[in-house]
C-alpha cells in the first residue's frame, strides 16, 4: 500500500513539474525570437546601438526561462529517486520562486508607478508585451493563476513524498528494533532426543497400523 500511495505521488510530482518545465522553454523560445527581431532591426537601422547587447527585458526572459527549465530538471530527478535532501532542496527553490512570483505581482497591482521602477528597453519589445498583456487580461490573470496553483501543488506533493519517506524509515527501523529472530524455512530446528523414543538404528518392519522399527 506504502509503494503505491509513493509511486502516485511521484508521477502526480513529474507532471506537475512538467507543466514548470513547459513555461521556461516557452518564455526560452519568445527571448529566442526577441533575439532575431533585436539583431535584425538593429542591423537594417545606422542609428541603432549595438545589437550584440541585448536589452535587459530579452535577458531576463532568457534567465527566467533557463531557471524554470533548470528547477524541472531537479524536481524530475528528486520526484524518481524519492531522496529527502532533493525533495528539500527543490521545496525551498519553488517557495522562493513562488515569493518572487507573489512579490511581482502585488507590486505591479498595488504601485500605480512600477513601470517607472524598470530600465528603459531600447527594443520596444516590452511596450508589446504590456499591450498584449492589457489586451488579453482575462486570459494572462487566469495563466498566473493556473502557474501559482501549480507551484503550490509541487510544493504540497514533495512535501507529503518526503514525510512518507521518513515515516516508511521509521518504520523499518522500528521493525528491526523489535524483530524476533525467526526459524530458517530451508533448514527446520533440530529437536532434542525425547527419552520416550529414542533413536535406534535398524531396517523398518511395515507392520500395520504403524512402522515399527526392528532393533539391531
Amino acid at each position: 500500500m506504502v509503494r503505491l500511495v509513493k509511486s502516485c505521488l511521484q508521477l502526480s510530482l513529474k507532471i506537475a513539474n512538467i507543466t514548470i518545465g513547459f513555461m521556461g522553454i516557452a518564455m526560452l523560445i519568445y527571448g529566442i525570437w526577441m533575439i532575431r527581431v533585436w539583431q535584425r532591426d538593429a542591423a537594417n537601422s545606422p542609428t541603432s546601438p549595438d545589437y550584440a547587447q541585448f536589452p535587459w527585458f530579452i535577458q531576463a526572459f532568457l534567465g527566467v526561462g533557463t531557471a524554470l527549465c533548470a528547477i524541472t530538471c531537479l524536481g524530475h530527478s528528486a520526484a524518481h529517486s524519492a531522496n529527502s535532501c532533493c525533495l528539500s532542496f527543490y521545496i525551498f527553490i519553488i517557495f522562493v520562486l513562488l515569493l518572487s512570483e507573489i512579490g511581482i505581482g502585488a507590486d505591479v497591482f498595488l504601485n500605480s508607478d512600477w513601470e517607472k521602477d524598470l530600465p528603459k528597453d531600447p527594443s520596444g519589445r516590452f511596450d508589446d508585451f504590456k499591450d498584449f498583456l492589457d489586451s488579453n487580461d482575462d486570459v494572462c490573470q487566469s495563466i498566473a493563476l493556473l502557474c501559482v496553483l501549480i507551484q503550490g501543488g509541487c510544493i504540497l506533493l514533495a512535501t507529503m513524498l518526503t514525510s512518507l519517506g521518513k515515516v516508511k524509515e521509521y518504520s523499518h527501523e522500528n521493525e528491526g528494533e523489535y524483530a524476533e529472530p525467526s526459524a530458517p524455512l530451508l533448514r527446520p530446528q533440530e529437536l532434542p532426543p525425547s527419552p520416550l523414543y529414542p533413536y535406534v538404528i535398524g531396517e523398518p518392519v511395515n507392520t500395520e497400523p504403524n512402522y515399527v522399527y526392528k532393533i539391531v
